[in-house]
């Protein structure tokens, strides 16, 4: 008979040991190892014949035969979620949701459920008990009179109710809560997790029902359970935001049928989420007053423009050692770019204490934001506001020039529209661009460059 004993396993590589380990031998992390029980097979297994196969419901398709008339995405009614999903939901598939708590997963959710009409939607809570969730829906302005909530934990009873129901999509809040009655262990386990995310999976595909999976995360931000959950599911979805403020941005980090480019961004009020179809209107302050080390950056998300406020300040070291601090914006690009300003353009700021903050809460990562970041440091250290009526994109090098940036043209329609007079973009951008007689286009190589256009009087 099979024999079960205990191993223990890395929660974020999957390596396996018998002994307990503190640090993963095979990816270095530390305090991953986690227990579980494997079932040893026999030591003289028979071999295995082609008279011994049973038969199966799945057999092999041409790829030519194989039919995509009957997958069309299913609107989801959120034109942001729609976006970062590639276009709207693809039924059978797999959706895993994480970020903070308290970050509004579960409102995104059952504001997706209450939103999708005409369609019959399972909504399984493992968490709050459905006079919970009746109250949080009746903050949300949308209803759906098919959708069911079901407050349960078993696993193999969620899927006799998804038998009995048939229903168009799931919600799973949260897939940690979930546990299977064949496997002895824990409902939040390494293995009941992985197990039964694979047999939501398996029901999914068979079926062909979208099923969205909420997960907790770890202090590091990370998705918790084993790194094997990520793989599974067809598409990972991170909801970030800082909880002092009301935006929140969906980012997709993996996703089989669309770009992983693509953000949607809401805002956090009374009645739930408010998709935010303009953001850049949103993110730049209304203060007309100029001010020292306020800059207009020119970014984009996926294919998506936004305008950005960038806050720069500046000032002498009280200490020995200056601070430097950066707020949705990587630290160790900012002390890249205080080295170029140190450098090439010949600023002495190795005793100036520098920070540095992306306006409204939210984190970018577009390198076009560089000149943007370097000019509003030098505003802040020299005192001089750069003018209101215009705004920068450009990749900094570390040889001080400024490199070019893609979809140049989507940045000065976005520019144009919201009422700036000019923009300054890198000079190798201006050979293939189109001639445009609503905003003013500057041009610069050099940082020097950048910095007599920005500073002149």
């Amino acid at each position: 008979m099979a024999q079960a004993k205990t191993i223990y396993v890395c929660s974020n590589c999957g390596a396996s040991s018998p002994k307990w380990f503190g640090r993963c031998q095979s990816c270095g992390e530390w305090n991953t190892c986690v227990e579980e029980l494997e079932v040893k097979k026999s030591k003289n297994p028979q071999p295995f014949t082609a008279s011994q196969g049973r038969s199966c419901g799945s057999k092999p398709v041409a790829i030519n035969e194989i039919s995509t008339e009957d997958d069309e995405r299913i609107d989801t009614c959120s034109s942001e979620l729609n976006r970062v999903l590639g276009g709207g939901l693809v039924k059978g598939s797999l959706v895993l949701v994480g970020g903070d708590p308290g970050i509004g997963k579960s409102t995104l959710m059952l504001q997706t459920a209450l939103k999708a009409q005409g369609k019959k939607v399972l909504y399984v809570s493992g968490e709050e008990s459905i006079h919970q969730l009746k109250m949080r829906s009746m903050r949300i302005s949308s209803t759906n009179p098919e959708c069911y909530i079901l407050s349960e934990t078993c696993l193999e009873n969620i899927f006799a109710h998804i038998k009995a129901l048939s229903p168009d999509m799931v919600v799973i809040d949260s897939i940690q809560t979930i546990y299977s009655e064949q496997i002895d262990t824990s409902a939040g386990s390494i293995v009941q997790v992985r197990e039964c995310t694979g047999m939501l999976l398996k029901t999914a595909k068979e079926n062909r029902i979208p099923v969205f999976l909420v997960g907790h995360i770890t202090k590091d931000g990370n998705i918790a359970g084993p790194k094997t959950l990520e793989h599974i599911v067809d598409t990972v979805l991170q909801f970030e935001g800082d909880r002092h403020y009301m935006y929140r941005i969906l980012r997709a980090t993996k996703n089989r049928f669309g770009n992983t480019n693509e953000i949607g961004i809401f805002e956090m009020d009374e009645s739930g989420l408010r998709e935010v179809d303009n953001p850049s209107e949103l993110l730049l302050s209304q203060n007309t007053e100029n001010l020292s080390g306020i800059t207009i950056a020119a970014a984009t998300e996926g294919i998506r423009s936004l305008l950005i406020e960038v806050q720069a300040l500046t000032g002498t070291a009280a200490y020995g050692t200056p601070q430097r601090s950066a707020t949705g914006f990587d630290i160790r690009r900012m002390n890249m770019l205080l080295a170029v300003l140190e450098k090439r353009a010949g600023f002495r700021l190795a005793q100036k204490d520098v920070f540095l903050n992306i306006a409204g809460g939210i984190k970018v990562n577009d390198p076009a934001i560089d000149l943007a970041v370097i000019s509003s440091i030098l505003s802040s250290n020299l005192d001089l506001p750069v003018s209101r009526d215009i705004c920068l994109t450009g990749e900094v090098g570390l040889s001080g020039e400024i490199r070019p940036v893609n979809r140049v043209e989507q940045r000065i329609s976005e520019a144009a529209k919201l009422g700036f007079k000019r923009i300054l973009i890198p000079g190798s951008n201006a050979a293939k661009l189109k001639k445009n007689g609503a905003i003013e286009v500057c041009t610069a190589n050099k940082v020097e460059e950048a910095f007599k256009i920005l500073f002149s009087r």
